[in-house]
């Protein structure tokens, strides 16, 4: 079947990709639109032709059944150029998204028409590589260096009016393939601008491109590409079109194969996989336009922002008027940030405030279609949440915990309709993190698993089902690389050492570092709990230091000390007295070794997790530590990352 077709309108011809789901640039497709290049120029009733695509989007990049495979001509780039040398002139008329390959084909086009809502990027760096079909050649010659570096080296796409601002469209459309035909007739009656190969680039200085390397080294946090990509932007600055391009493809087949961009396509394929698992395909979720939250803290006000974000109506419950008037002063704070830092209008945080329902009683959240528990990681707590929930919820309403550690099975003892019951572990801060562990019980009707993950597809999470153990997957995880870094100190490896190899790793922060931060206590309270229900547990460092006052940096010290009102880590002499006594000299590890050593301790524990069925696939487990816990995306997971060490 033809992946394209073409009409008329009078002397303009309209090609029609239809190459669903989002008009990928397979084989196929590139091979019908070099053949009608040659076509339409040889039609002289054809004066100009208009690029459009069926469907909800534009060429939305390359085909992703073709990756890692050798490509297949004709070669983008090939097809690219013959567009833009076609003797008639082609106008481009994008809708949903025109990225990668797809705006790199939009770039060879005469002209760029766009609708309102249409966005345009170069993403590529976000899988490893870098634009391969002079996305980093043209893309300048139409925006300028500053606005090129931004799009290239980041991956983000842009929507249509900053791209008209920015020079990389030419006009906006209401309704675009008549308004794209009319644009392309008024454009036959004036001198064509020059291709976009044969525009010159506005030239920057050195201390440009010196800034430009050091702020994006910072952004990539150890990622390949994005610096790769800025040096091809450079090399289009200051030599001629087709060295340039040249240039530019070396660097993309070199990419290709590389380690991070297997890594990121790993990631990639199961980030696409992890809102639709196969075993729900046919399953419809429940109705979700109202939601209830219990408990106003840190993690429920985060849980309330994220629903507004999607459009949700929410009621929040407290116990009583004071926790009712903190929950909502944390929300407001959390929508004062947005506002400060541009993501809403101060009218959109009031109207947030103003259309949420806020009570102590548990008969408000009687319209709530999802109604979830917040409040303190203690049992006899969530109990009484759920038996209030038992009598005031509606019968066919989603209960949901949102507990990190205790049994859910537990909490929702004695439940009325127990097949309405699932956890729900959202990740601090909820608004931001984009992990959201679904733990069913065995009572958990289908449909209700189904609206968890319709939940996480309306906040925009990665959603990943987990069964039942101390911690799931991802706190399960945690507590083993905590232990291996404790083992490392016992080893004599110092503590500002373990940190400065994963930060090397690609961490924001290292694990001693990261408990500062969260405070020690937590995991304290926790062993104790267990300790005091009987279980044998042995004693750790931290809970020397917990002991000793150090929770963290709340105290002003935990594994490091901190000045006040500080948050940067220094050592301490306290710390080195409380644990001389059972620490071994030190070794002088290597930072790869200490990485490695950490980093497979995780990988084993993640394995743990596969062979007990907790987890269905090491993939989910990597998409647990990248979106819940800042391991390093261009690595790929400990899982990935492990399977190439030992494949």
């Amino acid at each position: 079947m033809a992946l394209t077709r073409i009409d008329r309108d009078g002397e303009i011809a309209v090609i029609t990709i239809d190459n669903p789901p989002v008009n990928a640039l397979s084989q196929a497709l590139r091979q019908d639109l070099w053949d009608a290049v040659a076509a339409l120029d040889a039609d002289p009733s054809v004066a100009a032709v208009v690029l459009t695509c069926a469907g909800r989007t534009f060429i939305a990049g390359a085909d992703v059944t073709e990756f890692g495979k050798p490509p297949q001509p004709p070669h983008l780039p090939d097809l690219v150029d013959r567009i833009e040398g076609a003797a008639k002139p082609w106008i481009a008329a994008i809708h949903g998204s025109a990225l990668g390959g797809g705006f790199e084909v939009a770039m060879g086009c005469r002209f760029r028409v766009a609708a309102r809502g249409a966005s345009v990027g170069l993403p590529e760096v976000t899988l490893g590589i870098v634009p391969g079909a002079s996305g980093t050649v043209r893309t300048p010659r139409l925006a300028g260096v500053q606005a090129a570096v931004t799009l290239v080296t980041t991956g983000k796409p842009v929507r249509a009016p900053a791209a008209l601002s920015m020079g990389l469209v030419d006009a906006l459309a209401d309704d675009l393939v008549p308004e794209a035909v009319a644009f392309a007739r008024d454009a036959l009656t004036r001198p064509l601008p020059a291709p976009v190969s044969a525009r010159a680039i506005a030239p920057v200085d050195d201390a440009f491109w010196t800034e430009a390397e050091a702020a994006t080294r910072k952004a990539a946090k150890g990622a390949e590409a994005p610096l790769r990509a800025l040096a091809c932007l450079r090399r289009a600055s200051e030599v001629a079109f087709p060295e340039a391009t040249a240039f530019e493809r070396q660097t993309f087949m070199d990419l290709r194969g590389s380690e991070q961009a297997a890594a990121l396509r790993h990631v990639f394929f199961a980030e696409r996989a992890a809102p639709r698992p196969a075993r729900l395909r046919d399953v419809a979720p429940r109705k979700l336009a109202h939601v209830g939250v219990i408990g106003g803290g840190t993690m429920g006000a985060g849980i309330i922002a994220a629903c507004q974000d999607a459009g949700l109506a929410v009621t929040l419950i407290e116990r009583d008027d004071e926790a009712l008037a903190r929950g909502v002063a944390n929300l407001r704070a959390i929508h004062d940030g947005a506002v400060s830092r541009g993501r809403l209008t101060a009218d959109a945080a009031a109207a947030r405030l103003d259309t949420l329902t806020a009570s102590t009683d548990y008969a408000a959240i009687g319209a709530c279609d999802l109604v979830i528990e917040a409040v303190f990681e203690q049992i006899d707590v969530k109990r009484a949440v759920f038996d209030a929930l038992g009598r005031h919820a509606r019968a066919d309403a989603v209960l949901a915990t949102n507990t990190s550690y205790l049994d859910p099975r537990d909490i929702a003892q004695g439940l009325p309709h127990p097949e309405r019951f699932i956890g729900l572990h959202f990740f601090s801060p909820a608004n931001v993190m984009r992990l959201l562990e679904i733990v069913p019980v065995r009572n958990t009707a289908p449909d209700v698993l189904a609206t968890g993950f319709d939940l996480a597809r309306r906040l925009g999470k990665i959603p990943v089902q987990s069964g039942i153990c101390d911690g799931f997957i991802g706190n399960r995880i945690l507590k083993r690389t905590r232990a291996e870094a404790e083992a490392l100190l016992r080893e004599g490896v110092p503590i500002a050492a373990v940190d400065a190899a994963m930060r090397a790793h690609g961490m924001a922060m290292g694990p001693f570092e990261a408990q500062d931060l969260g405070g020690l206590d937590i995991a304290f309270l926790q062993r104790e709990g267990a300790r005091a229900a009987g279980q044998d547990i042995p004693e750790t460092l931290g809970d020397i230091l917990v002991r000793a006052g150090r929770k963290g940096q709340k105290t002003g010290g935990g594994w490091y000390d901190y000045a006040p009102g500080q948050r940067k880590p220094m050592p301490s002499a306290a710390v080195a007295a409380l644990l001389s006594p059972h620490l071994a000299p030190d070794p002088g590890m290597a930072p790869e070794a200490i990485a490695r050593r950490i980093i497979g301790a995780m990988a084993a524990e993640g394995q743990a997790i596969l062979d007990e069925g907790i987890a269905a696939s090491a993939a989910d487990i990597d998409l647990v530590k990248i979106h819940g816990y800042g391991y390093p995306r261009w690595r790929g997971g400990p899982m990935f990352q492990q399977s190439r060490v030992n494949p």
